[in-house]
């Protein structure tokens, strides 16, 4: 078949091919389609299975339903100030001030949203937000914005192409013009032709051990990106929730919901005390209290401070949840204790977080309205991905898009919870407009006989070698190696080890066997995941060595602390002519002066609305 002509390929062609059907897919495919574009959308797995379902807490934007004192200016210094200084400054303008139109647009879609007691789109407490922002649907949020843009988009004349996985972008010169694809169920090669592709593939969380993450995330739209010539920033930083499922071992990872806490639960030890008022950073508690009064009552350990310490940036819980550990004082199977139970009464808690107690109730056999959970930091997010442009999401690729987690520039050094979601909805749409626009002035370009026939050829050799390493075994000696030296804390000896490591897993998997035929071969599938977690791992690995400092989600032990010189720049990753991982330290724009104005304003300031009055 390898050496057949393309043309007895199964061939599908498409204006706009979307590549992932989670939120950011859905909702440029909708964007798409509502423009008369014919529109394909391929998901690795079955339509709704997406990983999106996985976001529990909420989507993040500022409509000021029950606090009106929130606005777009203080949702962007909020997530700036999250992200370190590091976000991009367009994007996170953007999405903080078109977040609550796509909010709305949901609700005009069918989205059953909580409501205030005046009717009004509910919003509640999370980490980092200075008031309650997440439009929510109890702890099943990400499922609910699945349900409404799949139940949306299925009218718009979207053609879903399901368990189909993509295997390399084909390219016509510089541009993108489709993609290479097999059918999982009967392993058969499909061809895509396509005047745009948008890549919404999510993360590489499965290069760890213990994620929050589910099986489609292996790096795919990160890796494919980066062989077609685009290139990617900001991966050293991986954001490790601080609360996922401790036990049992066969659900250690799973996430246990921010809302948790933003409805009042506390962390506490093995001895019983609420330590994370142990953990406050001074100049995040000066920066984010309400007065210094408030400052001074948190760093002194008040329990009646208004916002809890356990609502602080999800980075600064995680590496006091590792401490607590390391030091000794963790729960029995090795994380803390989340307790909600002591202060909400059980009824409340059935309502407001249904998923988390069934969850519990029937994985660990934990009531959570009667006893705590315990939870630890769990490989979560991935902030960096592809370099797009802010206003259209291309990336450096002409013809290739990206949108949600597998894009970078909102998040910076480190995401907000409940900025994902309406990332999605903010950038999704964004990116299938910019992909209409490029395919209404670009022709259907000319496909490749020869990228076509390294792409099938590389696929099939795990199945025509007599022999080779199982690649199951190979992913969990990855995952193992991830998890030890590319974790939380990260040192240059661990860093350089792991390099070295990742060479060796490399030559691994190219001697993978994928034993028996390509039909519902779960083998080939793995085998086929390999070059895109190693290659993703890799990036992430070699962007951590060349950060010297410790910042957001990205802890160097050797550098602790910010250094004032590293928030100049951003590490790009690109690949060579010769194929080579090319590694550069690239210098950031300036931020326009009303927005670094905005950032760095007293939040009281920024109430009044003196704060770049004019800029709307």
């Amino acid at each position: 078949m390898a050496a057949a002509d393309i043309s007895e390929l199964q061939t599908i062609e498409h204006d706009v091919l979307v590549i992932g059907a989670g939120g950011a897919g859905l909702r440029a495919a909708i964007e798409c389609a509502a423009q008369g574009v014919n529109t394909g959308l391929v998901c690795k797995s079955l339509l709704g299975k997406a990983h999106t379902v996985m976001a529990e807490g909420g989507m993040a934007a500022a409509m000021g339903n029950v606090d009106s004192r929130d606005n777009w200016k203080v949702h962007f210094r909020d997530t700036m100030r999250g992200g370190k200084f590091l976000n991009n400054w367009r994007m996170a303008e953007l999405h903080a001030k078109e977040a609550p139109e796509r909010v709305r647009e949901l609700e005009e879609w069918g989205a059953v949203f909580d409501r205030t007691k005046q009717g009004l789109i509910s919003q509640r407490n999370f980490g980092g937000h200075r008031y309650p922002r997440l439009a929510h649907v109890g702890d099943r949020t990400g499922l609910e914005l699945i349900r409404t843009l799949q139940d949306h988009g299925v009218h718009q004349g979207i053609q879903v192409h399901m368990e189909c996985t993509v295997l390399d972008l084909l390219k016509d010169g510089d541009r993108v013009v489709g993609a290479l694809a097999y059918w999982r169920d009967t392993g058969r090669f499909v061809l895509f032709k396509a005047k745009a592709v948008v890549l919404a593939t999510g993360g590489a969380g499965k290069a760890w051990r213990v994620t929050s993450n589910s099986w489609e995330y292996s790096g795919d739209g990160l890796a494919m990106a980066y062989l077609a010539g685009a290139e990617l920033m900001d991966l050293e930083f991986t954001q490790f929730h601080p609360t996922g499922m401790v036990w049992p071992p066969s659900v250690r990872g799973t996430l246990v919901t921010e809302g948790v806490r933003g409805d009042g639960g506390i962390l506490k030890n093995k001895d019983g005390k609420r330590f994370m008022f142990d953990y406050i950073p001074e100049r995040f508690a000066a920066e984010t209290a309400d007065t210094e009064e408030e400052a001074n009552r948190w760093l002194k350990g008040d329990k009646a401070a208004r916002r809890p310490p356990e609502l602080l940036t999800r980075d600064v819980v995680a590496r006091a949840i590792n401490a607590e550990v390391k030091a000794g004082r963790g729960s029995e199977h090795g994380g803390v204790y989340l307790d909600i139970a002591s202060r909400v009464p059980a009824e409340i808690i059935r309502k407001k977080l249904p998923s988390m107690y069934h969850q519990f109730k029937e994985l660990a056999e934990v009531d959570i309205t009667a006893q705590p959970m315990e939870v630890g930091p769990t490989l979560h997010y991935f902030m960096g991905g592809i370099r797009v442009d802010a206003d259209s999401q291309m990336t450096t690729v002409p013809g290739l898009f990206a949108a949600g987690e597998c894009a970078a520039g909102l998040h910076g050094a480190n995401r907000l919870g409940g900025n994902s979601l309406s990332d999605l909805i903010v950038f999704g749409k964004r990116a299938g407009a910019g992909a209409c626009e490029f395919a209404a002035k670009a022709g259907q370009g000319a496909i490749d006989e020869a990228q076509v026939h390294a792409s099938m050829r590389r696929a099939t050799d795990f199945l025509n070698r007599e022999s080779g390493v199982n690649p199951f075994v190979v992913q969990e000696k990855l995952q193992e190696m991830m998890s030890h030296n590319v974790g939380i804390i990260r040192t240059k000896a661990e860093l350089e080890t792991a390099i070295e490591k990742l060479k060796e897993l490399d030559a691994e998997a190219a001697t993978a066997k994928a034993h028996a035929t390509s039909q519902y071969n779960a083998g080939w599938h793995t085998a086929l995941d390999l070059r895109n977690l190693l290659l993703s791992s890799e990036a992430v690995t070699k962007a951590a060595l060349t950060r010297e400092e410790s910042r957001g989600a990205h802890t160097r032990d050797d550098f602790p602390g910010e250094r004032d010189e590293w928030v100049k720049y951003n590490i790009i990753i690109k690949r060579g002519q010769g194929g080579e991982m090319i590694v550069e330290k690239r210098e950031r724009p300036a931020g326009p002066a009303p927005l670094v104005e905005i950032a760095n304003s007293k939040i009281e300031d920024l109430e009044s609305g003196k704060v770049a009055a004019d800029y709307k």
